[in-house]
């Protein structure tokens, strides 16, 4: 399940919940079932990532193959070049800009490749980061509303009678 959704409905039972004297009523087992449920959602953001990874290097992969085949074809094609002896600087010329321009086209898609990773890293590591902070945000009001809840409940005068 998609976190940015998990969070909405977060916010929607938040915004659902009554207000007595200033203070909210949180149905408790739908927060925590919430939380359960962006516990369980955050590891499929980092598999997300980590998809976004992988395709990454078969993208650089790909592309150092291409630019490996494109040298050795540049290499078989100096190779004949050099046998017909009246044009073997020529061969040399042409073998030295086609391995140039596949490493520059290599560099271009790894560049491209690594843009692309960081800005999906940051932007999961963005996400992450909201979504961490609305359930520790969450986790503290529940917190301090039980505890503000438990403070304002008289204890009964028997209470030691009924320890569990």
């Amino acid at each position: 399940m998609d976190i940015q959704h998990l969070l909405d409905r977060l916010e929607t039972l938040l915004g659902d919940s009554r207000r007595i004297g200033g203070k909210l009523i949180v149905d408790a087992q739908r927060s925590w079932d919430l939380i359960d449920q962006m516990r369980i959602s955050i590891p499929e953001e980092v598999k997300h990532a980590q998809r976004v990874n992988q395709e990454r290097d078969r993208i650089i992969a790909q592309a150092k193959e291409e630019a490996g085949r494109i040298i050795e074809l540049a290499r078989q094609e100096a190779a004949r070049l050099t046998e017909e002896h009246s044009i073997t600087r020529q061969a040399h010329e042409l073998s030295a800009t086609i391995e140039a321009r596949a490493r520059r086209e290599a560099g271009f898609v790894q560049t491209e490749a690594d843009q692309y990773v960081v800005e999906v890293l940051g932007q999961l590591e963005a996400d992450l980061a909201r979504t961490l902070t609305v359930v520790r945000n969450g986790i503290e009001r529940l917190q301090i509303e039980r505890e503000l809840q438990n403070a304002a409940e008289p204890e009964p005068a028997d209470a030691g009678l009924y320890s569990e």
